[in-house]
């Protein structure tokens, strides 16, 4: 492949440090080295270094994470996307945006290739590259695990030590972990075998609910059309949010999932979560709209909700059905206004009160007590056209 400038996308890590290097010598060309800010507990000056010291021409880091929240964690969990009923889909939220930033660096850099440090077996590589093909696909795309022999953390260490790479390694921690502002994940290491329990000290972002306060506590969330806007009647940015939300929900110990998901590649992959905020703020946005969505349109967008989140998982965001999907979904908010009392207690969260100027729920319809809004003999007759069939079918079998 004749090349003439790369930009890789970086993190500093062991295979993407010698990514850079090897890109450098097999191509023979400048490599750019993106690091992304998507909300990640980073030595951003450390990771410039070493990036300059292992062969980038040039080392950009863009901070994405204003633009992460307000354009696509938001947009998913208007559409209370979850994967496989369980995940929350934080590093496939995270992957579009990354790509979609990479391509711009190209762009403005000259650059003709992209590369990214995904292996051949997981789901990142498909994310990264739908992306990079959904925005220029004139862009030669170079995915070292797939070409090169270094098919193992043993040979990216003799490479790295060969070429002065300085690698952390530690034997405590040998989990491979992805972390942006909406989650982090932990993978490899004693959770390849799904009868291992995770260990407490792996945990970040919570506290265990054991160790958790012993008082629940309460919190109110505003919605504006699905988006969250206020903290206990303090109006923030959804960076801030989202911030505000993860603090309070790692606090109770809130978010911790342990789940063997089915890649995209067609595997089974165990992975551990993290992801305090967006628990938090997926089940108050689902009580909002128990309140304030029509019945037939919560239904219908249900049924929406598991194509929704299989194309985000498996890469599909820059996609025309992603993009109709969330058109549809967006439809379904401009009713979702309102405030949601939490209450958060060792590891769960509920709704224990919600309002809204939007409510559907009329209780001079609803009451036990007498009212003059509802006549209860209507429901015979309703009784007996939606069992019409029913009696039908009785009749034949009798006979």
């Amino acid at each position: 492949m004749d090349v003439k400038k790369i930009v890789l996308a970086y993190s500093g890590g062991l295979d993407t440090s010698v990514i850079l290097t090897w890109l450098a010598e097999e191509y023979e060309c400048p490599v750019v080295a993106y690091a992304a800010d998507v909300g990640q507990t980073e030595d951003w000056d450390a990771i410039r270094e070493k990036g300059m010291a292992t062969g980038a021409e040039k080392v950009i880091i863009s901070d994405l994470r204003e633009e992460f929240v307000k354009d696509y964690i938001f947009p998913a969990f208007r559409c209370n996307a979850i994967y496989e009923s369980k995940y929350l889909l934080g590093t496939s939220l995270a992957r579009p945006i990354i790509g979609k930033e990479q391509v711009r660096i190209a762009h403005a850099e000259g650059a003709d290739a992209v590369s990214h440090g995904a292996t051949g077996k997981g789901n990142d590589q498909v994310r990264f590259e739908l992306s990079y093909l959904g925005i220029d696909p004139s862009l030669k795309i170079i995915a070292p695990w797939r070409i090169w022999d270094l098919n193992s953390r043993a040979k990216l260490e003799v490479f790295a030590k060969k070429h002065n790479i300085p690698v952390p390694t530690s034997k405590k921690n040998p989990y491979s972990s992805d972390e942006n502002i909406l989650h982090i994940s932990f993978e490899g290491g004693l959770l390849e075998n799904p009868w291992n329990e995770p260990d407490e000290d792996m945990y970040r972002l919570s506290v265990s609910p054991e160790n958790a306060p012993d008082k629940p506590t309460y919190i109110e969330i505003d919605f504006e059309q699905g988006n969250p806007v206020a903290i206990n009647g303090e109006r923030m940015e959804p960076l801030s949010l989202f911030t505000a939300l993860n603090k309070v929900a790692g606090e109770n110990g809130i978010g911790r999932l342990d789940l063997l998901e089915n890649r995209f590649v067609g595997m089974k992959s165990r992975g551990v979560y993290e992801t305090p905020g967006g628990t938090l703020l997926r089940e108050a946005h689902m009580d909002l709209e128990t309140l304030t969505m029509d019945r037939e349109v919560m239904r219908l967008r249900d049924s929406l909700i598991p194509q929704y989140a299989q194309m985000v998982y498996n890469g599909f965001w820059f996609s025309p059905e992603r993009e109709l999907l969330q058109v549809t979904m967006d439809e379904s908010q401009k009713t979702v206004s309102g405030t949601v009392r939490m209450k958060l207690y060792k590891g769960n969260c509920f709704a224990v009160g919600k309002k809204s100027d939007q409510s559907l729920y009329q209780e001079s319809f609803a009451t036990f007590e007498e009212d003059d809004v509802y006549n209860q003999a209507d429901a015979g007759g309703f009784i007996r056209l939606n069992g019409l069939r029913l009696q039908i079918a009785a009749m034949q079998n009798k006979s």
